[in-house]
């Protein structure tokens, strides 16, 4: 990419695209992998790569993100002073429009779905990441961390996204 790499890029535009989004680099470094994903793409993918493997995990992506589109209600979730809308993809917290990443909107949007009970971290994970970070439960640690900074008065001390300890996360009222 002329002027920029594909992180710069992803911070750019990810919060006007909804298709997957799918790092095809010649970066192998484990940590650009990690920050390629945690900053919001879908799948990472390296050079050299197998043209039957890379078609294989586009459809994959798609699939999952039409299954996801599919299975969501469109219009706004209220879930206390929280307004989720996941057709503009907009949060507003007591009428103030929260900026958050594409993977933070899509955790509170899974939690909003379920406001008041508990949803596996395994769970989050497959819902938000896809089921090949099955395993990685501090991918989901990490962005909840990070949304509790943006929705809670005090992060340390969380009201609205709750932990269960040793099972998961709830969106309370």
């Amino acid at each position: 990419l002329p002027g920029m790499d594909g992180l710069d890029a992803l911070k750019s535009f990810q919060q006007t695209i909804t298709a997957p989004i799918i790092f095809l680099t010649a970066r192998r470094r484990e940590l650009d992998e990690v920050l390629g994903l945690e900053l919001g793409a879908d799948d990472y993918i390296t050079k050299p790569f197998d043209l039957d493997v890379l078609l294989a995990r586009i459809k994959a992506n798609l699939r999952r993100a039409q299954r996801t589109a599919d299975e969501r209600p469109t219009g706004p979730i209220e879930v206390g002073n929280l307004v989720i809308d996941p057709a503009a993809r907009t949060v507003q917290l007591e009428n103030r429009f929260l900026d958050l990443s594409r993977r933070e909107f899509d955790l509170l949007h899974a939690l909003a779905l379920q406001p008041g009970q508990v949803i596996p971290t395994d769970e989050l994970l497959t819902q938000v990441w896809g089921a090949e970070f099955a395993g990685q439960p501090q991918v989901v640690y990490v962005h909840i961390r990070w949304l509790r900074e943006k929705v809670e008065n005090d992060p340390n001390h969380p009201q609205r996204i709750q932990t269960v300890r040793g099972v998961g996360y709830k969106l309370v009222l």
